[in-house]
Parts: structure tokens; C-alpha cells; sequence
């Protein structure tokens, strides 16, 4: 008998797994503009990854391409999606209904992607009953209540940072099993739990820490050229 605590194995590693959109996504755009065929060769050169790597990637969603010719651009689009689960409905719940749950809440693009978030859940009475985007919003104390009713075992987590493991341990007891974690704060979770993390404070912190390594190259090129020409 195998045992449920141990730890999940996946199939498909998770680089592959955040690939594979850049190459539904360059699918779709050649698909509108009439292509019929596409190699993997010209979706590395477009999206800037290396053929081989595109290939490895595009063989565990199990298409194959013709030789010399390449993948069918319509089939492809079409497994990718639904590989990807974007094809199916997906309810989900949002934990934190400030700026950036708002933002999310508004954003019709989720649905495209087979995200539908079916409620909103906030500590403030005050928004208790109202409604974003269509979206109704309650109180977290009737969480429990509508995850059982639905069955809902997907949360977004867009609180106060020193609110996400409190909220995060409510949202498991409660029967989420999958988080996409929107806070800077690393949540602590059982191994049967899934996490994405989507910080754009780390994405942030990155772009900024490159800009400002560039501008110090700048300033030491600019300066070894003044000192070679003061010779």
C-alpha cells in the first residue's frame, strides 16, 4: 500500500512546465498570421532558448513533427492548451480583496487561461456582500461554509504579508489544496500542498539589482576610458 504522505513526484519537470506557454503563446501568434507549419528551430530562434531544449520540452505533451517540415501549428495550439489545462474551467478562490486582489479580480484575462475565481474572501466586514467584476465578496468566516458547498480547492493568496501563513494554514484546514501565492513571504505547507509563488516584489528586486549592475559597468568603462586618455 503506498503511503499518501510521501513526497508527490511529477512527470513533467517545472522548467518545462513554465516553458511550455512561451511556446503556446508564439503558436498562437504564427497560427493568426497563416503560418501552417512550425520547427523547433523557429520557435528557439523567437522566444531565444535552445532547439534541442524546445524539442525535449515538446516531447512529453506528445505531438511529433514531420521531418523537414515541423509541427502543425493548429495541433500544436491545440495540445498545448489543453496539456496545459487551459481548456478546462478551473474555480478558484481569492484570499485578500485590497490592491492587488482587485487587480486580479478585474482581470477577465484569467478565464482565457481556464482560471475562473468564483469568490473573494477579506477580514473587513464592510465588503461583506458586495461585489468586484461581478465577483461576490464574503467574509473569510463563510469560507468553509462555501468550500464545502462548491468544492473550490484552488486560493489565491493576495494578503497583508504578515497575514499569508495564518490565511494559508485557514485555507488547507479548509479544503484548498493548491496556492498561488501572490505575497513576498515564503508560506509554510504539508508536501501534499501545491505552491506557486508569484511575487513581484522578488521579480522587482531582480530587474533592479541588473539595472543597477549595468549602470556600474557604464561608470567603470566611462571611467578607464578617462584614465586612458588623461595618459
Amino acid at each position: 500500500m503506498s503511503n499518501p504522505n510521501a513526497t508527490l513526484e511529477f512527470k513533467v519537470p517545472e522548467p518545462t512546465l513554465r516553458r511550455l506557454p512561451w511556446y503556446l503563446a508564439y503558436a498562437q501568434l504564427v497560427l493568426k498570421e497563416g503560418e501552417i507549419f512550425l520547427s523547433s528551430t523557429q520557435i528557439a530562434k523567437n522566444i531565444a532558448v535552445d532547439a534541442s531544449m524546445v524539442a525535449k520540452d515538446l516531447s512529453y505533451v506528445k505531438i511529433s513533427g514531420r521531418t523537414r517540415v515541423g509541427y502543425d501549428v493548429k495541433e500544436l495550439v491545440g495540445i498545448l492548451e489543453a496539456f496545459l489545462g487551459f481548456t478546462n474551467s478551473n474555480k478558484a478562490f481569492l484570499f485578500g480583496v485590497g490592491s492587488l486582489g482587485g487587480a486580479l479580480l478585474h482581470d477577465n484575462g484569467l478565464e482565457q487561461f481556464g482560471l475562473e475565481i468564483a469568490a473573494g474572501f477579506d477580514v473587513k466586514y464592510e465588503l461583506a456582500g458586495s461585489s468586484i467584476n461581478r465577483v461576490p465578496i464574503h467574509h473569510l468566516d463563510h469560507f468553509v461554509e462555501l468550500q464545502r458547498k462548491t468544492g473550490v480547492n484552488i486560493g489565491i493568496l493576495t494578503v497583508p504579508v504578515e497575514k499569508a501563513q495564518m490565511v494559508s494554514e485557514i485555507m488547507i484546514d479548509g479544503g484548498i489544496q493548491a496556492i498561488w501565492n501572490f505575497t513576498p513571504f515564503r508560506i509554510r505547507v504539508p508536501e501534499n500542498i501545491i505552491v506557486q509563488n508569484t511575487s513581484i516584489y522578488a521579480h522587482l528586486a531582480v530587474m533592479f539589482n541588473r539595472l543597477n549592475a549595468i549602470k556600474e559597468n557604464e561608470k567603470k568603462k566611462i571611467s578607464y576610458l578617462k584614465t586612458v586618455k588623461d595618459k
